[in-house]
């Protein structure tokens, strides 16, 4: 499956950090990590840190999948609002999945500071906003759903937003203080860096095939011939994830993207923010740390890749226009377009444990607008899924649930 399209921005902005062989020799480890891309990055440096032997591989050139494509806004707000998710898994599950991702930004940002990261990692707020007055309602009840659970928060009236950042027609929103932005892709490869330095094996261009299950370890086979044995394999595939679990999980989507030419100067108000509203699909936008506007949105089930790309251009128009709604001043002179699939849950919740059908393994799969947090989140849940110990969330972001 093609998870992008065009030109991502960090692709290009970054170009070939690394590169890694394909594995053609047969290999053993405690850990075999599926998918190189910022969840598998993840995942992989917390196996080295817990001391496992670990080895992580990808079809694709590194990261050169949907994490090449994110939009990498960091924020504990899931896609299903917090007085929403109350209702559909109780206040308990709402509550500690929202704090899990609160937690994961500043595990994030611990973790940028121990690689001696160089990807941007940034904090910022974030403001959840409405232009409709039929969601005002439903605004304010987040907004206190939120304040009650002990999030910093803060309801600001349409002058207030308006003053603050420039935009105009909105007529509420929710400020919290809990948000950041980082270069993914970049922070992907420092990861993998870092940790082959610390023994981690990588092997990209080399796709997994086959799997045969023992009672204390699996054999895989890749599509060249390799083989390697390992006591568990932990599956770091996102949406791809569809076509090889045989069940109705999670439905796919396409979302777009536009990353205008650097402007610092006009985009200064929006600096130390990340925006998204109400609308559905929901449009979304940051700035990046060379000083440029990424937005994005219009969201629509994915199609075959082909039929999406074709909607670029299209999709690019729409996104402007609304754009131009809310900074009327601004002119947006478009540099990098592109569309990546992500994909959504019942609940905005992750699917993070084991499955009946896949012996000696364990699943990280983020969707939504949280996979970056959610994979943090993941780290934990791995780790004690090797050590065979309880996760708090398991219940919650497991299987057939």
């Amino acid at each position: 499956m093609d998870l992008k399209s065009n030109e991502p921005f960090w692709l290009v902005k970054n170009g070939l950090l690394a590169s890694y062989p394909s594995l053609k020799s047969d290999e053993e480890c405690d850990v075999l990590i599926v998918g190189a891309g910022i969840t598998g990055s993840l995942i992989a440096h917390q196996m080295i840190k817990d001391g496992y032997k670990t080895i992580i591989i990808d079809k694709r050139e590194i990261c050169n999948g949907s994490t090449s494509a994110t939009t990498s806004m960091l924020q504990y707000e899931i896609d299903v609002a917090l007085h929403q998710l109350k209702e559909k898994i109780g206040t308990v599950g709402a509550v500690k999945s929202y704090k899990a991702c609160s937690k994961s930004i500043d595990d994030l940002e611990k973790i940028a500071l121990e690689i001696g990261s160089e990807a941007g990692f940034t904090r910022k707020s974030s403001l959840y906003f409405t232009n409709e007055k039929k969601d005002i309602t439903y605004l304010y009840k987040e907004f206190e759903s939120r304040k009650a659970a002990g999030f910093q928060v803060e309801w600001l009236d349409q002058e207030h937003i308006q003053d603050k950042y420039g935009l105009e027609q909105t007529l509420g929103g929710i400020l919290s203080d809990q948000g950041a932005s980082i270069d993914a892709f970049k922070f992907a490869h420092e990861l993998l860096a870092f940790n082959f330095e610390k023994g981690l094996q990588i092997f990209d261009k080399t796709e997994l095939e086959s799997v045969k299950h023992r009672d204390d370890f699996s054999e895989v086979t890749t599509i060249n011939g390799s083989k390697i044995k390992t006591k568990k394999i932990i599956y770091c595939i996102g949406y791809e994830s569809n076509e090889l679990i045989d069940e109705d999980f999670v439905n796919l989507k396409s979302t777009f993207a536009i990353v205008s030419e650097v402007d610092e100067a006009n985009i200064s108000k929006l600096n130390k923010t990340l925006f998204w509203n109400t609308d559905e699909p929901y449009l979304y936008m940051r700035t990046t740390d060379d000083g440029r506007l990424l937005i994005g949105g219009g969201d629509e089930d994915f199609r075959n890749p082909e039929k999406r790309d074709k909607m670029i251009a299209k999709k690019e128009k729409e996104t402007i226009k609304t754009l131009c709604k809310l900074l009327p001043e601004y002119e947006f002179y478009t540099d990098f377009t592109w569309a990546g699939t992500f994909g959504e849950t019942k609940d905005g919740l992750p699917y993070i444990g084991t499955h009946k059908k896949f012996k000696n393994s364990y699943f990280v799969l983020g969707f939504g607008g949280n996979g970056i947090t959610f994979s943090v989140t993941g780290m934990e849940m791995a780790s004690n899924f090797m050590k065979n110990e309880e996760h708090p969330l398991t219940e919650f972001f497991k299987f057939e649930r």
